[in-house]
């Protein structure tokens, strides 16, 4: 299993659509919008190659990296917002 944590959404919508429409989106939006782009351009790339399998975006599922390793923190609503097979 792959796991991909997105850290810096705002800001790379931000240099794509300008500072000041990013300003009017909430933080949530600009979260599912860039992980919806790096899911299909992530399928296409496997897909190309011949790869076959199953991708999802999970909300409430957070990678938690400290010096002395990483934990997965499981939140109390977690859901899958979107599952694809390629």
């Amino acid at each position: 299993m792959i796991l991909i944590q997105i850290t810096n959404s705002s800001e790379f919508l931000a240099s794509k659509i300008g500072k000041f429409l990013e300003s009017l989106t909430p933080a949530s939006f600009d979260v599912a919008t860039v992980e919806d782009r790096i899911l299909r351009e992530l399928i296409g790339t496997l897909a190309a190659e011949g790869l076959h399998g199953e991708v999802a975006t999970v909300q409430g599922l957070e990678l938690d990296c400290r010096e002395n390793g990483s934990e997965l923190v499981l939140s109390e609503r977690m859901r899958v917002r979107q599952h694809q097979s390629f």
